[in-house]
């Protein structure tokens, strides 16, 4: 569903636990205006420092990290704020955009390339995507349909790699 506009929580919230802190994006999901675009953004300015400090490899792994422990963050902070996948919980889009920035390439038309195309899938959730997003109501189904627009994004950034 589209989330434009979310209530988001007061930012105590971001310290009542370090699972809030870490799947509201490091604030970044506290946005009134387009939560998931805003931890989107979070992804996409964060990247170069992250990727620059790692080797491939650890990189890789980071990531397998950040979305294994990513899962537990969101279903606690989204069950602590009472909604099965609040808009202030960004850590689903953070993560696979990382992902998605890995394979992009470095320059800026291709990541803002990469941002609308991912914030577009993410928003209309195509399958499985919306199977994840309606039907597994808990911190894997919140991760995981964000994974699924990283995946048409990777897909259709392929494409457009072959036409360059």
């Amino acid at each position: 569903m589209l989330k434009i506009f979310s209530k988001s929580p007061p930012p105590r919230f971001l310290f009542a636990h370090p699972a809030h802190l870490v799947a509201c994006g490091f604030g970044s999901g506290l946005s009134p205006l387009a939560p998931g675009s805003a931890g989107s953004l979070f992804a996409l300015l964060s990247f170069p420092l992250l990727r620059s400090s790692m080797g491939e490899a650890e990189f890789f792994a980071f990531l397998l990290v950040c979305f294994a422990a990513g899962i537990p963050a969101v279903q606690k902070t989204a069950r602590d704020y009472g909604k099965n996948d609040p808009g202030c919980v960004v850590w689903d889009e953070i993560v696979p955009f990382w992902f998605v920035l890995a394979f992009c390439p470095s320059d800026w038309l291709w990541r803002g390339a990469a941002f609308l195309l991912f914030r577009f899938f993410d928003i209309f959730k195509p399958q499985p995507a919306r199977f994840f997003d309606e039907k597994v109501k808990n911190g894997f189904g919140i991760m995981a349909d964000d994974l699924v627009a990283a995946l048409y994004t990777l897909l259709v950034l392929s494409i457009f790699r072959l036409f360059q």
